[in-house]
């Protein structure tokens, strides 16, 4: 017989999708990752836990041997489109990936922990790109924002044929305008500072009285409001607008 033995290698690296906030939509998989993995590794801003870290306090308490925080350089207070961004940024995943490796060479399994689904607008896709080809990698996808925010907004977001687009808030005014007026539906995403301009464009779009504002979906503090009656421009990280589409009702 041959000493080769067949079986999978063992699985070091997890990113595992939490959900929308609220740990009842936590997946079976995700928590018995979450449970036995050697590792729990999430992001944060300096001096301030992450958000999927602490989703997961719901049914696993902080460990200080267990976890491994990883504090972006920059956030919100840099525009993603500057050098001093980017630049930083880019360092700060190459260094979080290598301290990984570290770990998952040494035989240890790490589960990165992620808001809403890791394939979707994640930092998690950072570390994959530069240590899925290295090492077992599995990905564990979670009930995303969206989906969390149309849920709390009793609003269904697409009907019969309609098109849903999803737009980060980012892009120029002109390039926003253009895409929601091309759509049937849309969830606009990374609104922050550019709230201002979202709301122009929507009102271009002839879309502003469809548009529905939602900030922390599921979580403690949600807020459900149209856009046209939120008086302010204020938009935290966990904020998106839904333009619910009117296709076909049977």
């Amino acid at each position: 017989m041959s000493g080769v033995s067949n079986e999978a290698p063992r699985t070091l690296l997890y990113g595992v999708g939490l959900g929308p906030g609220d740990p009842d939509y936590m997946t079976v998989r995700a928590r018995d990752i979450i449970l036995k993995a050697d590792r729990l590794v999430h992001f944060c801003k300096r001096g301030r836990r992450g958000n999927a870290r602490i989703t997961a306090d719901a049914i696993i308490a902080p460990d200080p041997a267990r976890e491994i925080e990883l504090a972006f350089p920059v956030t919100i207070e840099v525009p993603v489109e500057d050098e001093g961004y980017s630049g930083p940024i880019a360092a700060f995943y190459d260094e979080a990936a290598e301290r990984l490796a570290g770990e998952m060479a040494a035989g240890r399994s790490i589960a990165v922990l992620c808001d809403g689904d890791p394939f979707f607008y994640g930092s998690f896709m950072h570390l994959w790109r530069r240590l899925a080809h290295r090492f077992p990698t599995e990905v564990v996808p979670g009930v995303t924002g969206m989906a969390g925010a149309w849920a709390r907004a009793d609003a269904p977001i697409s009907w019969g044929d309609d098109v849903m687009t999803v737009v980060p808030g980012t892009l120029a005014e002109g390039e926003l305008t253009r895409r929601l007026a091309d759509t049937d539906a849309a969830v606009i995403m990374k609104l922050g500072r550019n709230l201002p301009k979202v709301r122009r464009a929507l009102q271009a779009a002839g879309l502003i009285n469809r548009a529905i504002y939602v900030e922390r979906a599921t979580m403690a503090g949600q807020v459900v409001t149209r856009l046209a009656e939120k008086a302010d421009d204020e938009a935290p990280y966990f904020s998106m607008i839904l333009v619910p589409g009117e296709g076909r009702r049977l």
